[in-house]
């Protein structure tokens, strides 16, 4: 569901005219569009005059950007929806739902670093709490390019690198400090703004006790309207800002027609104003006038339009109000939310509706809204504002109502809480059998197919169990009650019996059980299901011995993910993921881990849930490959804190990954302390285990025969990958027994059954001597013989194609982020080339990368 973009955000307030002027912050903010500053940043608390600053600076520019940020920009793709639309000239099309965060912002760096200079503002950034948000900001500011100049204004720090930003002299301040009235300013602003006739004394008093806070000034001169002893309330004008915005609050609001004090509490419920919003909620008509009177009369309203039909209150003033609203008429608030919930269910704007709705604890009305958004929703995968707005109701209204439970038990098994999801979906079964007792069900897809979904759920959590039978039985229940057109039923169920195919050891089932899955969820609209389902379909691939089908379906996914220029969809993150796997496999340890770094830039937003532990596990694996034993266990440790066990089967367990590190150390100790709790049962969900195992009582020279053989059973026929594995270990066990001719006929029978053997070197070369010796007498004349028994005595890694690219533009006058740019990656990215490149070449800086390469005929 497209995210609406209210366009009102995207204005700065409109001019006012005889504003104090206040040139030399101006001119201090003209040097964040010096080349080399990333951030012109704006802090102080309310009633400060950032916003006013900030325009006043903006209006003396061209290609401005601004969006008024509010609560409910701290939904990552709302944030994105509207600051793509905010920016001027932007050519690269909005974030879908389903694109990592990076992958989109990158594509907006790319886009503005062809463009002329350009201005971003953010104001009210204080209102951002989300992590995700904040992340992503600062990933736009570590890759500004030149002609991208973003500036703040915000209540409080951000959790930006400013120090950072401000050592390297990339930052631009403005602070409370700068933004304090002087005399001289505070009383031009009294006198000749607000249309006092105050004396220099009086001015110089009332600055004293305001400390230069306009919102202060504004409040006071409002109240002295009127008033004929100015020395008495300035003498009374003390005390804490609490205090001080109670009293003139009162003042303010007292002096106001009825009329007009009614209207400011009531639709102080209200983030934004305009006319007709107004009336809903006041039950008046007239908003607009009043709106206009209000905003004539300096009472505290900001158009955020040139057409002034939008506006705000100062978030002072707002604050202010809300709290007399609570405080004199707490009996009106659930019908003003009401109101203002109903006026936005209207426009189509759902998570103001809902807002409002949860605000006037209408729990009923909320979670018929929910239901209603639901399937739109879940279809975009907007994940967190669904369960946070599950997590709102009572869970006494969710129990009654079926899709809300399906809903909670899907929160519950992404927080891993497979007990409490168990008895949500109980829940939702039994909603189903009582029927609408008081309570009026949202008539959607969900409900509709509430029975077969709540099987679906089921199915995923016995697959979370590693329940096969009850995986398989709870899916096909499911298909049996999805009509022709249950197009994502069809899909998700399918995916469960291709995933119970795969637990349980067929993956030749698996891959064409799950190919029919795919195009069920396609035909569903589930688009970013079926991109996720690539990895799945690797993994598959390489289960079944064909690595070569494997890197054909990463790369082809990844080339739809990026053709005609389009943002990278999330799963492009886990795609690089499964690329670096093979190319490990393959002993290509430099391009494994260039394939890592562009990952670990994609995935900071957009890896697919279970797969963010498979990062550091493949990591790890490269690391085990240069023999960093210490860093390999350390990444199994992240990978362990990451893990959830969801939809895919647990085929390698961490806790077994990290023997096999301990293995390839020679700590026989701590492999045996893992040992002793292996299960001695037969089947493709403890294989990874079992043959850890294997290479165990191999190094302890036990007998290991019957454990392979055992293997060998359940694999053959269905699992080419396994059976190579198998066999290899076979051999080397026979060879150790002294059985050397059983063993040399093991082994070439294993590399003649292989569909691949040639891609699986990492395979013997992990195996060590023993390995590479019996390869030599067994089959001396296969390429791939001839390049493992090179491997031990490899020269450095050479460099690769993409590090000749780099290496080249070294050898020039550009600058780092010039050739970042030229290359069409990022600064990071750039950094990570260059440090291999030193590191290959033996060099420690720029110039003597150059002059090794040229000593070596590579320039």
């Amino acid at each position: 569901m497209p995210t609406t973009v209210l366009a009102t955000k995207l204005f700065p307030p409109a001019r006012r005219s005889g504003l104090v002027a206040r040139p030399w912050l101006v001119e201090r903010l003209d040097s964040t569009l010096e080349p080399g500053h990333r951030l012109a940043l704006v802090s102080a608390p309310a009633g400060f005059g950032k916003t006013t600053l900030v325009a006043e600076w903006a209006a003396g520019h061209d290609r401005v950007g601004w969006l008024s940020l509010d609560d409910g920009d701290n939904a990552l793709p709302r944030f994105l929806a509207h600051l793509w639309a905010a920016l001027p000239g932007i050519r690269v099309p909005p974030p879908a739902a389903d694109v990592p965060t990076t992958a989109a912002l990158t594509a907006l760096v790319n886009d503005y670093a062809s463009q002329p200079d350009t201005v971003l503002v953010l104001d009210d950034y204080h209102v951002i709490e989300a992590l995700d948000v904040h992340e992503a900001m600062a990933f736009l500011l570590d890759h500004l390019p030149d002609q991208l100049h973003l500036v703040v204004a915000t209540r409080a720090d951000p959790p930006f690198p400013l120090a950072r930003l401000r050592g390297r002299g990339q930052l631009t301040e403005v602070r409370v400090d700068d933004l304090r009235f002087a005399a001289a300013e505070a009383g031009a602003f009294l006198n000749d703004v607000m249309g006092l006739r105050l004396a220099a004394d009086d001015v110089l008093a009332l600055e004293g006790r305001t400390e230069g806070w306009v919102a202060g000034l504004q409040l006071a001169a409002l109240s002295l309207r009127g008033v004929s002893d100015v020395a008495g309330f300035i003498d009374a004008f003390t005390g804490s800002h609490r205090f001080v915005i109670d009293y003139l609050a009162d003042e303010v609001l007292a002096r106001q027609p009825a009329a007009v004090r009614d209207f400011l509490l009531r639709t102080a419920v209200l983030d934004r104003l305009t006319g007709s919003l107004c009336d809903a909620v006041t039950g008046q008509l007239g908003g607009d006038r009043v709106l206009d009177e209000l905003d004539r009369g300096n009472v505290f309203v900001v158009a955020l339009d040139a057409g002034r039909t939008w506006y705000r209150y100062h978030h002072l003033f707002r604050d202010v109000l809300r709290a007399r609203l609570l405080a004199e008429r707490p009996e009106e608030l659930p019908r003003l939310h009401r109101a203002a919930s109903e006026w936005y269910a209207a426009q189509q704007l759902a998570p103001d509706a809902v807002r409002h709705a949860l605000a006037a604890g209408d729990d009923e009305r909320s979670a018929f809204l929910i239901e209603e958004a639901l399937p739109e929703v879940r279809r975009a995968r907007q994940d967190s504002l669904l369960l946070s707005w599950v997590r709102a109701l009572p869970e006494s209204v969710v129990r009654r109502r079926p899709v809300l439970c399906i809903a909670a038990a899907w929160s519950s098994m992404i927080a891993g809480e497979l007990d409490r999801m168990g008895r949500w979906l109980d829940d939702a079964e039994a909603a189903l059998a009582a029927g609408d007792p008081g309570a009026v069900w949202a008539d959607t897809e969900d409900l509709r197919t509430a029975p077969a979904l709540i099987l679906v759920y089921r199915a995923a959590l016995a697959q979370a169990r590693g329940d096969v039978a009850a995986t398989v039985l709870c899916a096909e229940r499911a298909l049996e009650l999805a009509g022709p057109a249950d197009h994502f039923i069809r899909g998700a169920a399918g995916g469960f019996v291709a995933l119970a195919a795969w637990a349980a050891g067929d993956v030749e089932e698996a891959l064409t059980t799950f190919a029919t899955a795919v195009r069920s969820l396609r035909a569903a609209g589930n688009l970013t299901d079926a991109q996720d389902s690539t990895v799945v379909t690797g993994d598959l691939w390489m289960a079944a011995g064909r690595p070569s089908q494997a890197r054909k379906t990463f790369e082809q996914a990844l080339a739809a993910a990026t053709r005609n220029g389009e943002p990278y969809p999330r799963v492009t993150a886990d795609l690089h993921v499964g690329l670096a796997e093979l190319d490990r496999e393959l002993d290509d340890l430099a391009g494994a881990e260039e394939h890592l770094e562009t990952s670990r830039i994609l995935a900071e937003h957009g890896s697919i849930t279970e797969n963010r532990h498979r990062w550091h596990v493949a990591m790890a694996q490269v690391q085990v490959a240069r023999g960093d034993f210490a860093a390999a266990v350390r990444l199994l440790d992240e990978a362990e804190e990451l893990y959830w066990r969801g939809s895919y089967p647990e085929l390698r367990p961490i806790a077994a990954m990290r023997a096999r590190v301990h293995l390839a150390a020679g700590d026989l100790v701590a492999a045996g302390a893992w040992a002793s709790g292996i299960s001695d049962t037969v089947s493709y969900l403890h294989e990874y285990e079992q043959l850890t195992l294997a290479r165990l009582l191999i190094r302890r020279g036990d007998d290991v025969l019957g454990l392979l053989d055992r293997l060998r059973v359940d694999a053959d026929g269905r699992r080419a990958g396994s059976l190579l594995e198998i066999d290899v270990l076979r051999a080397l066990a026979l060879h150790l027994r002294g059985e050397r001719p059983a063993a040399l006929a093991a082994l070439r029978q294993a590399l003649a059954a292989a569909p691949e053997p040639e891609r699986y070197v990492r395979l013997f070369l992990d195996e060590g001597a023993p390995m590479l010796a019996l390869l030599q007498d067994a089959a001396p004349d296969e390429p791939l013989v001839r390049r493992l028994l090179k491997a031990p005595t490899a020269s450095p890694d050479p460099l690769t194609e993409r590090e000749l690219d780099v290496l080249r533009l070294l050898d020039t006058e550009l600058t780092g982020p010039e050739i970042a740019r030229r290359l069409y990656v990022s600064l990071n990215t750039l950094r990570t080339h260059t440090k291999r490149i030193f590191t290959k070449l033996g060099a420690t800086n720029r110039s003597g990368a150059v002059r090794r390469a040229r000593e070596r005929g590579l320039l």
